[in-house]
């Protein structure tokens, strides 16, 4: 299965890729999030693996994550037609995802967050998931992002919802 979800952020390219990029803001937008733990390297830099636990209602999934791009590797001024990756893959049981996104200036002040996601699902149960609920991983991939974009311009906290 493959989708891409896009999302305009109010804030200039530079500034929301640094924020993007901060281990300390996940828990304030990634929704679910309960544990974020390298396992090997530095957060965020090619080549790191991380420990991730997210819960959603009352399943918890547990995965893999190893990050595959980071460019550039300096997220300080970045030229202005430079166009940010981050690219990561993901595996857990009976799942297998790889995310690209691109982060590009759409305007002075606005930035434009491209993600193409793709899960490849194994084992019985995976399969029909990813048969049944397709539109469940498009509509999980944009709350993530809109979270993003409600705590970059306006400071929202995710773990202060009451949705």
């Amino acid at each position: 299965m493959k989708y891409t979800v896009s999302i305009e952020i109010a804030l200039p390219r530079e500034k929301a890729v640094r924020l993007l990029a901060d281990p300390a803001h996940l828990p304030k937008w990634l929704r679910g999030l309960v544990l974020h733990e390298p396992l090997n390297g530095e957060h965020g830099r090619l080549g790191t693996t991380s420990r991730v636990v997210m819960r959603t209602g009352r399943q918890t999934f547990e995965y893999t994550e190893t990050i595959t791009r980071r460019e550039p590797a300096d997220l300080r001024e970045i030229p202005g037609t430079s166009v940010v990756h981050f690219a990561r893959e993901v595996v857990g049981e009976g799942m297998w995802s790889a995310v690209h996104d691109r982060l590009t200036e759409a305007g002075p002040e606005t930035t434009l967050w491209e993600s193409e996601n793709e899960y490849r699902f194994g084992g019985l149960v995976m399969k029909l998931v990813g048969l049944v609920m397709p539109g469940a991983f498009r509509r999980q991939s944009h709350r993530h992002m809109q979270d993003f974009k409600a705590f970059a311009e306006q400071g929202k906290d995710v773990r202060e919802a009451t949705d």
